[in-house]
């Protein structure tokens, strides 16, 4: 009689490749975590960095405006194989990245990742993820907070990671790497984006 052998347990990046594509998970620390359906002040938030962020930058750089960047919303970038971010906002520099990242998995470093907090989100993204994105050095990392209305900026140094600037709703902020253009964080928090 021959013995059957174990069977091997798919690992959190199978079990999150079986998933459907719409649905949104990340892996954490080895765990598959479902993303908490987006409250519409979150939605708003996203809205409001994809109107200011995406429309100079997310393109070649020249013309109008300063692009230069490959900026995506919730794609899947994975750091290792435990740690697999659906990031809200993500980019990398054409200068850097020359061919724009494709494919579910995306395996190239980010240079700027932003996050919108969530009540049930919050500790992931202001502890596990800033872990994972320091020890890969990612250049810029954003957190929005919608329920205090505030920005900051976080800059990849050596010791870890730098607040360059945090923000007030009533703010019109030059925020790095995207420091070419005045972003109103009222826009962030359902305020109208008002021509400057």
């Amino acid at each position: 009689m021959t013995a059957n052998a174990p069977q091997r347990r798919p690992g959190p990046v199978e079990d999150l490749l079986r998933l459907p594509e719409y649905a949104a998970a990340e892996i954490i620390d080895g765990d598959l975590v479902e993303k908490a359906v987006p409250s519409f002040e979150h939605g708003a938030a996203q809205s409001g960095l994809v109107a200011q962020v995406l429309g100079p930058y997310n393109r070649r750089s020249g013309g109008r405006g300063p692009g230069g960047w490959w900026i995506a919303t919730e794609v899947e970038v994975q750091y290792d194989e435990q740690q697999i971010y659906r990031h809200d906002l993500v980019g990398w520099r054409r200068e850097t990245t020359s061919h724009r990242p494709s494919g579910r998995l995306i395996r190239v470093r980010p240079d700027w990742v932003a996050e919108i907090l969530s009540p049930s989100n919050a500790g992931n993204d202001l502890v596990k993820k800033l872990r994972t994105l320091t020890q890969h050095r990612v250049p810029h990392y954003w957190i929005v907070d919608p329920e205090h209305r505030t920005h900051t900026v976080m800059r990849w140094t050596a010791e870890g990671y730098l607040t360059a600037l945090t923000a007030g709703e009533d703010d019109v902020v030059h925020a790095e790497p995207f420091d070419d253009i005045a972003l109103q964080v009222a826009a962030l928090f359902g305020g109208e984006i008002e021509d400057m």
